[in-house]
This record gives C-alpha cells, structure tokens and sequence, in this order.
C-alpha cells in the first residue's frame, strides 16, 4: 500500500519512522520474541499507520522471510564458510536461507519462458525473496531474469559481473596479492610463480595484478613463463604445480589463487622430492580448514568469508527493503596469516635469484 507520499512503504521507511534498525522491524515481522513490548507496540502501529504489506503481499507477520543462497560447488570449504556466515546471519535477522546450485549452462527451454526467466520465476513462486550467488559465472540472461522477476540480487566473490551495477561482496584480492608476494620477496625469493585461477575470474585477475604490482615494486622480474592459470581447485594446483616445478629455472616460491590450488601445488612437489618450505615456498589464499590440516600449515592470505556472507545478507535485506547502498561493491579486508609453508630462499638458490 502506498504512504501519503505516493510511494509504496518498505522496510527502511518504517524503521526509520519507529526510530529502529531495519533488523529490528524484520523481527517484529516475524514474530520474535526478543524485541522489547514497547518497542513491539512502536514498530506495529507505523505498519498498520503506513500499511505496510510484503513484496508478494501474501506473508503474514507471524510467518519467516525466505531468500536463496546458490552455489557451483556446495562441499568446499570456501563454500560452507560463506554459509555458515549467511545462516547466522539469518538467524540473527529471522530469515531462512534456501540452498541451492546454479543451474546447468546452455539448458534447452522446457515450455513459454527461457531457462533464465523459468529459474527466476521457481524462486519467486516459492516466496522467496531475494537471491545470493556464490563465486558463480552470471550471464547477463540471468540478471535480466532477475530484474524482470522482481528478485534483489547480492553476488559474492563474482566471477564475472554482466552490469557493473550488479551489488556484489568480495574481500581485497589486489592488496592480498601484493601482501603475498611482498611476504615471500622478504624472504630473498624472486623467482615467485603465480598458480592462478580461471583466466577471467576477476578475483583471480585482482590476485594476479597485486602479485606483479608487487614484483615491480621491488624491482624484480616478472616472468611470464611463471604465470599459469587454471581454476580453484585441488587437481588444478597439482597440473599447474607439475609445471612450473619441471622447469629446468623452477620458482622457489609459489603463490597459489586459493587454498585447494596450494594443496595441489604441495602434493606436486612432495611427488618430486621437494621439502616445503627448504626447498620451495608456498602461499595460499582464503584461510579455509585446508590450510589449517595441510602438511605443512599453509602461509595464506585469509578472507574472511564467513564476514562476507555475513555481509551479503544484510545487503540484500537492504535492497529487499528499498534502501539506497553508498556502494555496489564492498571489500572485507584481508591479511597474510603466516604458517610453516613459507621460508626463506633456499642457500643454493640465492646466486641465482
């Protein structure tokens, strides 16, 4: 129903004509008991003043919120940390989060709509609110689908973004970049590999540009041969690592896009007879349970994914409730966490590096 303004009331504009924050008015919503009485009474009578009804004008207060988290892969580490970050915060908001995988590209339409509009419209149909897409590869199709369905969108750590406008949450990959590079130069390494991830993975890219940003920096050479690219996970870190250690000028130090990739770089030098870190070095990137189990600990730059999934809820419960965002992108920080994969360069090297 519309305010006296003409415009339809949303979240934001009862929290802010109650004096309460937006979480606030999502529990009054939803029935929670932890809202104190007066509050309660304060928070239900500007709803009833400014007629507030849901999106799909259907729900009832008593009723929980709905939103969808997609993944490509839904048993990584990376993957169950960013859950684990949305499912508390959903928690903490009154809101159930529905998992789901992103579907098959290329797929042939089953009836009227295309796949994207008929994806789209299975989430609307099932009260779902709002959408998050984790470290997934969007095609413009989709987006649109979106946008037509009346679905808010937040992407976490995209692969790709079709509209610059798309609302997405990361973590500082080009600063990481450089802080791993820069952990490793301090080491006396320079002959330093990048073992990255997809070619157009922008998160990749950001990780690669603070990589030879770093290089440059310290006035050492970036070696093309050095740089190879894959994808995120275990068997890619093991090929590219096979690689770059079968060069005849092998690196030292090897800095890997994520923490699968670095497992894979380890298992391939472990296979050549190579120590870790005596005879190379190795950095991975994201902190997940990987590096804490790997042998040896893994030196990583840590994203703080659970703060990012964290983060992507609250975003689109913003966008969900019509609030303007000062930004379309956020960056959580990162920080190199230092291990027992990292050490100097080795003594029969430093000639040569």
């Amino acid at each position: 129903m519309p305010t006296a303004s003409g415009k339809r009331a949303t979240l934001a504009m009862v929290a802010d004509a109650a004096g309460v924050s937006l979480a606030t008015v999502s529990k009054v919503l939803n029935g929670r008991s932890d809202v104190a009485a007066d509050t309660r009474v304060r928070v239900e009578n500007v709803l009833r003043e400014f007629g507030y009804v849901p999106q799909n004008g259907r729900r009832t207060v008593a009723s929980r919120r709905l939103v969808d988290i997609v993944f490509d892969d839904l048993v990584s580490p990376y993957a169950l940390e960013v859950l684990r970050g949305v499912t508390d915060a959903g928690t903490e908001l009154g809101v159930d989060v529905v998992i789901g995988r992103m579907p098959e590209a290329g797929a042939e339409p089953s009836g009227p709509l295309s796949p994207e509009d008929a994806w789209a419209q299975r989430i609307k149909s099932g009260d779902r609110e709002g959408l998050i897409v984790v470290t997934s590869e969007l095609t413009l199709a989709q987006v649109e689908s979106f946008t037509r369905a009346g679905l808010p969108l937040v992407v976490i750590d995209p692969l790709n973004l079709p509209r610059v406008e798309v609302t997405s949450v990361g973590a500082t990959n080009f600063s990481g970049g450089i802080t791993a590079t820069e952990h490793l130069l301090g080491l006396g390494h320079r002959r330093v590999a990048f073992a990255g991830g997809p070619v157009g993975a922008s998160c990749s890219q950001a990780r690669l540009h603070g990589y030879r940003a770093a290089l440059e920096n310290a006035g050492a050479t970036a070696d093309p041969a050095l740089v190879l690219h894959g994808g995120f996970g275990y068997q890619d870190g093991l090929e590219m690592g096979n690689r770059l250690l079968a060069r005849e000028n092998r690196p030292t130090a090897i800095f890997a896009a994520s923490d699968a990739t670095a497992l894979g770089v380890l298992e391939a030098a472990r296979r050549r007879g190579l120590r870790v870190p005596e005879d190379l070095s190795v950095v991975g990137f994201d902190d997940t349970m990987l590096a804490r189990l790997a042998t040896p600990a893994l030196t990583v730059i840590r994203q703080p994914l659970h703060d990012m999934g964290r983060v992507a809820l609250r975003t689109l419960l913003k966008l969900i409730a019509g609030e303007t965002l000062d930004s379309h992108h956020v960056e959580l920080a990162t920080h190199l966490v230092v291990r027992d994969s990292t050490g100097p360069v080795p003594e029969h090297s430093r000639q040569g590096a």
